[in-house]
Parts: C-alpha cells; structure tokens; sequence
C-alpha cells in the first residue's frame, strides 16, 4: 500500500470524491488519526449509503433515519468496509469534515491536524479481523507520510467528543490494533 504523492490518495483504493473538505488551516501538521464507527442504516452493511452521505447524495426519503442526517455535510478521509474494501473520500492533506466540534490533548478544532477513518460497524459489535488488519497497515503508511503521527497518535472520535460521540464504541480493541501496529512495524 502506498500513497501517489501527486493525487494524495492511496494507489489501488477506490476513490469516491467527497465535496465536503476544504484547505487545512496555513501550518497546520497532520499529527492524529481519528478512527470513527458508523453504518447506514444504522445496523446494516455493505450498500452505497455512506457513499451517498459522504457525498451529499442521500435519499433522505429512502429510510427514516436518513431524514434525521440527510442535511450534515460530512466527510472522513477513508472508510474501511467490514470486507476490507478501503474506499477513500478526501485526499489526505484536504481538511475532511469529520471530527466536528473536539479538543484533543489540549488543541481544539481536530479536523485541523488529523486524517479520519470510518469502519463500518457499530458501537457494540466486534469489527472483523480484515479491518484491524487493513486499519493496521493504513496507519503504518500514514506514519511513514506524516511525521508528525506515531502509533501514540491515535483517538476514537469518543475521545476528542466525548459528549457528543461514542464511536468506534467499546467493541473497538484498541490493544489488538496497537498489537497489529507493533507487528507491523518490526516487517
């Protein structure tokens, strides 16, 4: 896995171009990865929704929740399917719109200095084996991109909003994918 230096995208990775991004703040240093959990409808895999959302396309009649959020624009750089499939949405130096109102160790405004990453899931189900891995080499390229990201840069978007969001949740294992990171980088 490797990132094309003039696209800022990750070679081989279906692009879906999100229109909700915009220029990083003048100095602003990728310095955090937000890992985030979602699914649309909530509870259900694998179809076009989260495309659709990240993309301001959502049919906000198609179900009823879809109503409630077919007015957010949002983003997150990348999503990573229960299958695996990495779908990118944001080039990586683009400030996506996925943290929204956070603090992280002191700094606010997270969409500033971090790159997002969804998996599709839900708080209280465990992610798929495929998706630790693949979360797990995505962030080994980041650091090696950015160096201003360690494998201590890392959050849940539960703890740079804690009072608005509760995802990845707590089916997320964070040593499992501090594990995986430790692996990889010793290859």
């Amino acid at each position: 896995m490797k990132i094309d230096a003039c696209r800022d995208c990750l070679i081989g990775v279906r692009q879906v171009p999100s229109p909700n991004c915009d220029e990083r703040p003048e100095g602003s240093e990728i310095s955090l990865v937000v890992v985030h959990g979602m699914s649309l409808p909530p509870g259900q895999y694998g179809g076009p929704e989260i495309d659709r959302f990240f993309t301001n396309t959502l049919d906000a009649d198609a179900h009823p929740y879809f109503a409630q959020i077919s007015g957010l624009r949002v983003s997150s750089h990348l999503l990573i399917r229960r299958d695996g499939e990495l779908v990118q949405y944001v080039p990586f130096r683009k400030r996506a719109w996925h943290a929204g109102d956070s603090c992280y160790q002191g700094r606010f405004a997270c969409n500033d200095f971090s790159i997002g990453i969804e998996l599709e899931g839900q708080d209280d189900e465990p992610y798929s084996d495929v998706q630790y891995e693949v979360l797990a080499d995505v962030i080994r390229v980041l650091i090696d991109a950015f160096p201003g990201l360690s494998t201590d840069s890392l959050a849940g978007h539960c703890d740079i909003s804690p009072q608005r969001k509760t995802d990845p949740g707590p089916a997320f294992d964070w040593v499992r994918l501090q594990q995986q990171l430790a692996m990889r980088g010793k290859s």
